[in-house]
């Protein structure tokens, strides 16, 4: 199946329960690719971005990582085994942000930059330093190194988390609405990071209700509803001539 897009989803189901969230998704997201995520609160898109690093264990369907299946949807509508170890090894090409920062409160800035390096990928400290005092001065955090999560700003943890899944050299970049948290005017100097990222060419799968960055910032915009995905287009199209009016109305309440 694998036609050398970096994240490819088929008939992506996810129930919890009784409750479908997820409704058959399909989506390839390209080498470099800065694909957005938008749409209204439950329509299940930051439980798509769960499924694709495996927080969330995918119902039905399949799910490949760089060509690699971590949930595999055989002919007869089962699903295939695949085992957890091989699962949490695919995955290691993605990074994550959350909404929340999940700071180690306990860490400083650049101890919480370099934790996986020192549990996950085993380099020594001197070298991890190295590593993380490096990430932190090209997020404008250098001064910060020895500074609790407590008494950072909400937009200078989240560039710390970003800096912190950076430091494991993912391969793509997932974001769950990584300003949600934020005071709007801390907003900007986290969306400068991820553009930043973008014009490195990193492979980006960004959920987000900041529609000027979705417009600017994106290849192409995914619009999700009820757990469905309505529309994809280039951000030109989705924002100025969409063809569903359910993407219309949502538009006119967010702009």
């Amino acid at each position: 199946m694998s036609n050398g897009a970096m994240i490819k989803v088929r008939n992506l189901h996810k129930n919890f329960g009784e409750l479908e969230v997820l409704k058959g998704i399909d989506l390839d997201v390209n080498p470099g690719e800065i694909v957005s995520v938008i749409g209204p609160s439950g329509s299940g898109k930051s439980t798509m971005l769960r499924c694709l690093i495996n927080l969330e264990e995918v119902t039905r369907g399949t799910v490949e990582i760089e060509g690699a299946p971590i949930a595999k949807e055989l002919d007869d509508g089962q699903q295939e085994s695949i085992s957890r170890h091989t699962v949490r090894l695919r995955c290691r090409k993605l990074g994550m942000v959350f909404q929340n920062f999940n700071l180690f409160p306990h860490k400083t800035a650049l101890g919480n930059v370099i934790e996986g390096l020192l549990v996950v990928s085993r380099v020594g400290r001197p070298e991890a330093e190295k590593k993380g005092e490096a990430l932190l001065r090209r997020i404008g955090l250098e001064e910060k190194r020895d500074v609790y999560p407590a008494y950072l700003s909400g937009g200078q943890k989240q560039r710390v988390a970003i800096a912190r899944m950076l430091a494991m050299d993912p391969d793509i970049m997932l974001f769950d609405e990584p300003t949600s948290a934020l005071d709007p005017e801390l907003v900007g100097e986290v969306l400068s990071v991820i553009k930043d990222l973008a014009h490195e060419s990193m492979t980006m799968v960004v959920v987000t209700h900041e529609m000027g960055f979705a417009r600017e910032v994106s290849d192409r915009v995914v619009f999700m509803d009820e757990g469905k995905i309505v529309e994809i287009a280039p951000p030109d199209k989705l924002f100025s001539n969409p063809d569903h009016p359910r993407i219309r109305a949502f538009l006119q309440k967010m702009l």
